[in-house]
């Protein structure tokens, strides 16, 4: 069960990280402002719809840190660079030798992968 003195809190933290009002953060999330500020003065309970959407509106909204306090805000993203080809990569990035690329397989964490060939596409 969700405490509605600690969700207030955190849905203040939100409202103070984004630097938005409680009507704008209505706004954002395509509630009725009193919706709002119903919750923020504890006459109501967060919905499940409210909680689904602040959490789709806002990707540094981790959902249990939302709804129980436990994990953190904003979220922690992983930095992510984008795969580089064969082409794409300059010789004087590696050191020279005898041996030319093939192949580049990338493996991400969810299982799935990217192959770049060096002749594709020529």
């Amino acid at each position: 069960m969700v405490n509605t003195e600690e969700f207030v809190r955190r849905l203040e933290k939100i409202l103070n990280y984004y630097g938005l009002s409680a009507s704008a953060f209505a706004d954002k999330i395509a509630v009725q402002r009193s919706t709002i500020s119903h919750l923020l003065t504890g006459r109501n309970k967060p919905s499940l719809e409210f909680v689904l959407k602040v959490v789709k509106s806002f990707p540094e909204v981790n959902l249990y840190w939302l709804l129980n306090g436990k994990g953190t805000f904003p979220a922690v993203q992983k930095e992510t660079t984008p795969p580089y080809s064969p082409e794409t990569v300059s010789s004087t990035e590696y050191p020279s030798n005898s041996k030319s690329i093939k192949k580049i397989i990338i493996f991400y964490e969810d299982g799935s992968f990217e192959a770049f060939n060096k002749n594709k596409g020529q």
